[in-house]
């Protein structure tokens, strides 16, 4: 499965699209939108468009993007649940399957820690993908979505296949 990963905000979102074939992982392409500086819905139309040629490019067959944490300025939030609204639109536009992820629940799933720092996200997904080229905390950020989505339907598929093997055997 091809899985599009997405960092979401509004003046840099991060993206990501990782093959996931059993537990063999590889990344195909990462990077950052960064939105000029216009006003607001002008940059959520830029990351519209940014992730609508990422579809396109590299054709994913699934979206996980980060949901909105609590943050402590209120217009923050609301502008990265903006900037999640133009992604999630781009994917829901070209067919793709949404997923949502906590970044609590994205740290514990690649680091092992829900409160691990940007340095260490950034570490364990040039360890786990062998990237060697440099990497943004955004991209970073985008690939471990994309990485904590295929472990998760992995383990969500494997779980199922199991239980309809019991099932079968009843």
């Amino acid at each position: 499965m091809r899985i599009l990963g997405i960092d979401p905000g509004s003046r840099v979102t991060g993206f990501a699209v990782v093959d996931a074939q059993g537990n063999h992982l590889q990344a195909c392409g990462f990077g950052v939108i960064r939105p000029g500086d216009g006003e607001l819905p002008e940059r959520l139309g830029e990351i519209f468009e940014g992730v609508v040629r990422v579809i396109a490019e590299l054709r994913p067959a699934a979206l996980a993007i980060e949901t909105v944490f609590l943050a402590r300025n209120a217009q923050s939030a609301l502008k990265l649940g903006q900037a999640r609204g133009a992604a999630i639109c781009a994917a829901t536009q070209a067919g793709l399957p949404v997923f949502e992820y906590a970044p609590r629940a994205v740290k514990l799933a690649v680091v092992g820690s829900g409160r691990a720092e940007k340095a260490q996200v950034q570490h364990m997904m040039r360890q786990i993908l062998q990237i060697t080229e440099p990497l943004t905390a955004d991209a970073a950020d985008a690939l471990a979505v994309a990485v904590c989505h295929a472990h998760t339907h992995h383990t969500r598929g494997y779980a199922s296949r199991h239980l309809a093997a019991l099932a079968a055997r009843s």
